[in-house]
């Protein structure tokens, strides 16, 4: 019933949210994305839909000067949206707000060390996502990752929001009826033990060695790799590709140049 209510509600709105983003500019800024590239129509109009969806209920809103307007929201929302499409829009469920700075930020953290003592740090940051909190950008940073590299500032946090669903950003996601939870720690696991060691002994790899940093960073740094250099991952990990591509749903291997 309420899942009944809900797509009628979503119906209603996007019936009044299309017309608003005339086709020239959608095609505009598809063009700068080409981790989109060979998406079936089907697709690429509820990932659309989904996009509005997310500017509707999210706020995207700029800091430090920046001015977020409605291209630089689609090329966020779009790349936000491309790991749900075939997931939902619930999976963001329980926050609001997406914070854009002009380029790195720098936080103050605070953190008391075993003798008790106060330590107060600053580090630049290209983004960071909070448990129940904001999505946090850097807009120079969201244009770096237009390109397919394997860097995509956009896919790294919205992965992270992803894996907090059910906790901590641990590398562990909830995972669909069907999937093995036994399954998925032994793969990453194995794999992530693998690249720490490669990374250890300097051996040369694809993938960002920002990924070495934790499981949780692991999950979110595959995650950009599998939906901007699918071949790389699944040359270097084939068992983590697959899980990915079961997790979220899709394959992007198979519409997207090697």
């Amino acid at each position: 019933m309420f899942s009944s209510f809900r797509n009628w509600r979503r119906r209603r709105l996007l019936a009044r949210l299309r017309p608003e983003v005339p086709e020239a500019q959608w095609r505009d800024v598809w063009a700068r994305l080409p981790l989109l590239k060979g998406l079936p129509r089907e697709a690429e109009r509820r990932l659309r839909d989904l996009a509005l969806l997310f500017l509707h209920e999210k706020s995207l809103e700029g800091a430090a000067g920046t001015v977020v307007d409605r291209e630089r929201a689609l090329v966020i929302a779009l790349q936000a949206c491309l790991p749900i499409l075939n997931l939902g829009l619930e999976w963001y469920r329980g926050w609001v707000s997406v914070i854009v700075y002009p380029d790195e930020f720098m936080p103050e953290r605070e953190w008391v060390d075993a003798d008790g003592v106060v330590w107060v740090s600053r580090q630049p940051l290209s983004g960071e996502a909070w448990q129940r909190g904001p999505v946090v950008l850097s807009w120079s940073d969201v244009e770096a990752g237009t390109i397919l590299d394997g860097y995509n500032v956009v896919l790294h946090e919205f992965a992270h929001k992803l894996d907090m669903v059910n906790g901590s950003a641990n590398g562990h996601p909830p995972l669909h009826r069907g999937m093995s939870g036994a399954a998925w720690k032994r793969v990453f696991s194995a794999a992530y033990g693998d690249f720490t060691g490669r990374m250890e002994r300097g051996l040369a790899s694809g993938i960002d060695p920002y990924a070495a940093e934790s499981p949780g960073e692991f999950f979110a740094v595959l995650s950009e790799l599998f939906f901007e250099r699918p071949r790389v991952l699944r040359g270097e990990y084939p068992e983590v590709y697959r899980l990915l591509a079961e997790f979220y749903r899709q394959d992007p291997d198979a519409r997207l140049p090697g």
